[in-house]
């Protein structure tokens, strides 16, 4: 692999060093979530009066709702919520100002796991006032001003991006939406395989059937990604694959690319792979020709379709 990568002329740059960097990196100030936008779901006239002020988390405990199942709730009882446009890795809080007033921080304040919960999972964050807030397996915790006691949880799914957290950081589910126990599970298809299109041909697909695509901004040699920042957004990259956990894929140059902004992503023939956002089902080739720089990548790694 070491040869392989090094064959690829792989750059990394500056990498984020792994694990939480709980703490210890100040996030970048919220862009765009104004009052009332799907942003965070919710008008500053909504919150509570102080409702903004960060309260001690507390002993934490978990609330088995029907509904939601287990939640892990702050020492008041009151739920605990994690918001999409956060990241844990390295973690990082994407809710300020008005949005910090309907979405109060919690402080790691006295912060205790729940019982059965590993304590490593607990940590901080600075957020850009200087202020701490609690984390959970690095995603930043939040209540929400209209709960009102202990139990509500009328912060769920608002805006499409705020959910009530489990006791491992997660996003709550019910018991019935969880994984099935190994013994049950049903065999996953292959990490890498194709698929024969009846427009482009035979192109790769993900482990869920979606297109993969090539980026012919990038360069194999030395390997580089020109998509970096908000363009992620939108080609999210393909996260590093097993070679045995393939199916007709070519395998020379198959490495992994260790980015300069430290996420890991799978590359054929040396050349960096990404999915598209806007393919919604397995099948879609949305992305297909999009600023005629971006097609779907054949087994070989070569963009299909582009221009040549």
């Amino acid at each position: 692999m070491l040869a392989l990568t090094t064959a690829c002329g792989q750059e990394k740059g500056d990498q984020s060093p792994n694990g939480q960097n709980v703490g210890n990196q100040a996030p970048a100030k919220s862009d765009g979530y104004g009052a009332g936008s799907d942003g965070y779901g919710a008008d500053t006239g909504d919150a509570k009066e102080g409702a903004g002020k960060a309260k001690a988390a507390g002993q934490l405990a978990v609330w088995d709702s029907k509904k939601l199942g287990k939640v892990v709730t702050d020492s008041e009882g009151r739920t605990l919520y994690r918001f999409d446009k956060d990241t844990a890795q390295p973690p990082k809080s994407n809710c300020d100002g008005a949005c910090a007033t309907t979405w109060p921080v919690a402080s790691p304040e006295g912060a205790a796991p729940p019982p059965g919960v590993d304590k490593s999972l607990l940590g901080e964050v600075t957020r850009t006032d200087g202020s701490k807030q609690l984390t959970i397996d690095g995603w930043p915790m939040y209540r929400y001003a209209k709960d009102t006691k202990a139990g509500d949880a009328k912060g769920q799914g608002v805006g499409g991006t705020w959910y009530a957290a489990a006791p491992d950081g997660k996003k709550a589910a019910p018991a019935a939406e969880a994984e099935p126990p190994a013994e049950t599970a049903p065999v996953d298809p292959a990490g890498l395989s194709t698929r024969k299109d009846p427009k482009l041909g035979e192109i790769v697909v993900d482990k869920n059937g979606m297109t993969v695509y090539r980026f012919t901004k990038d360069s194999a040699w030395p390997m580089k990604s020109a998509c970096t920042g908000a363009c992620l957004e939108k080609w999210p990259v393909v996260p590093p694959v097993e070679k045995n956990d393939t199916k007709g894929i070519l395998k020379k140059g198959f490495v992994v690319f260790d980015r300069p902004d430290g996420q890991r992503q799978q590359t054929i023939d040396c050349w960096p792979m990404y999915t598209f956002s806007g393919d919604k089902k397995p099948g879609d080739t949305n992305g297909q020709g999009v600023g005629g720089t971006w097609y779907a990548a054949g087994p070989d790694g070569k963009p299909v379709g582009a221009p040549k």
